[in-house]
């Protein structure tokens, strides 16, 4: 039976529906969420996909972050329950305090919707291990506010700690630092991709669903979303963690 992956829907998300299907071609059973239930439904991992939530008013994510299934969502992480944000579903992580590091305007102050190249620095993880630690993996950004930062006791901290997840390389599989024409928002140390400590909730810029077939010109992403798939069938059929409903 196919593992129940939740993709919540908030009022602006707009690749809810790319992710709806990504997860599909993965074999898992995608439950579309909506923003105001306070139920996760009993599914055995969370999506928050790309698009504008609420406009993308204030700041990116902000408003998102306060909805009702939110509140159920940190409840199901801190369960370890597995989360993965995607472009503005990242933000609303950073927002919500889920992942650490924020997302700034792009150095360029314009929108940034291009292809880029991203490698992974771990393939141990929840999120990973189907790809190859450090290939470069193709898929598209689209984002006003994608510029990674935290200060330099925390980006040291992640490093340590293992939780960079992605990292912008160039053509020569280079990290492509703030200033390099590889790097799409200036975000510091290249990091597309970060992780909790727990290593059950992360988020990246880049949008993976978008790269899961030939005929979209790459199907690099699939990689991403499998991993999460066969994380998740992997908790549901251990000890998975109990639904976190919000009050």
């Amino acid at each position: 039976m196919p593992v129940r992956v939740g993709v919540v829907v908030f009022p602006g998300s707009n690749c809810d529906r790319d992710t709806v299907h990504a997860l599909a071609l993965a074999d898992a059973e995608p439950v579309v969420l909506w923003h105001e239930q306070a139920s996760l439904e009993g599914v055995a991992a969370v999506v928050l996909p790309g698009g504008f939530a609420y406009g993308d008013y204030l700041r990116a994510g902000v408003i998102a972050r306060f909805s009702p299934i939110m509140r159920a969502v940190s409840a199901f992480a801190a369960d370890g329950g597995l989360v993965l944000g995607i472009c503005n579903g990242f933000q609303v992580l950073a927002e919500a305090g889920l992942v650490p590091g924020a997302l700034l305007r792009n150095e360029s102050l314009r929108f940034a919707g291009r292809e880029v190249a991203i490698a992974a620095e771990r393939a141990d993880t929840a999120f990973t291990h189907a790809l190859e630690r450090r290939r470069p993996l193709r898929m598209p950004v689209a984002h006003g506010e994608g510029c990674f930062y935290a200060d330099e006791a925390t980006l040291d901290a992640l490093e340590r700690d293992g939780q960079v997840l992605f990292r912008y390389v160039d053509a020569t599989g280079t990290d492509a630092q703030p200033g390099n024409p590889a790097n799409p928002n200036g975000s510091l140390r290249a990091i597309c991709g970060v992780m909790n400590a727990g290593g059950n909730v992360a988020g990246l810029m880049p949008h993976p669903e978008r790269a899961a077939e030939a005929i979209l010109g790459s199907d690099d992403g699939m990689g991403i979303v499998r991993s999460l798939v066969d994380s998740a069938l992997q908790a549901a059929a251990g000890t998975a963690p109990r639904e976190a409903v919000a009050r």
